[in-house]
């Protein structure tokens, strides 16, 4: 009995130890030097941002939204500039146009996140004052970038948003926004199509 319990003394002293030279290892600092190295290669533009640098120029905007599913949609134009910032890193968007029948203007600003992997999305706009976040992947051409994120609904809980936003060609994009309510179905609340203008 003495000697099972021996055993069983020792095998939580290994196992203590293993456990806190793991923790070691995964809580000690790289070096300052090798960080460096990799936050810079990190901060360079990439294949993702040569696509987002291509969507550069002036557009004319066709949307439709749905307030319900059963409903036709509102439909109206606007026109964006898009243009990219700090040497090729961020994609911004200025669009103006309408909104639920109103005067609308907003900011997006679209990043490909070396270091997550990840496509970032804000959007700021004249109907909130609330910073809108989404992220997502592309497709392997990466032409089809899908994004989910949420937003807070003023009755209490949120709405989770799916947007699935498409490169047609060098002058077409398309970008469809879908939300969800708690227990809800997704129903397609916007439809957007680009054309660059000539």
């Amino acid at each position: 009995m003495h000697h099972i319990q021996r055993i069983l003394v020792g095998l939580c002293i290994v196992l203590g130890a293993s456990a806190a030279s793991a923790k070691e290892k995964a809580q000690k600092p790289m070096d300052p030097q090798a960080m460096m190295e990799v936050y810079e290669k990190l901060a360079q533009p990439g294949e993702p941002h040569r696509q987002l640098a291509s969507l550069a120029g002036s557009w004319t905007t066709q949307t439709k939204e749905w307030m319900e599913p059963d409903k036709p949609p509102v439909e109206s134009t606007g026109a964006v500039e898009m243009k990219m910032l700090l040497d090729g890193r961020f994609l911004r968007q200025d669009f103006t146009g309408q909104m639920m029948g109103r005067p609308y203007s907003g900011i997006g600003i679209t990043a490909y996140d070396n270091l997550r992997k990840r496509y970032v999305s804000t959007w700021i706009d004249t109907m909130s004052t609330g910073i809108f976040l989404m992220e997502g992947t592309a497709s392997a051409d990466g032409k089809t970038i899908t994004l989910k994120g949420q937003h807070a609904e003023p009755g209490g809980g949120h709405m989770t948003h799916r947007a699935v936003w498409k490169i047609v060609d060098n002058n077409t994009q398309t970008f469809n926004m879908y939300g969800t309510y708690p227990g809800g179905k997704e129903m397609k609340m916007m439809e957007i199509t680009y054309t660059r203008k000539q």
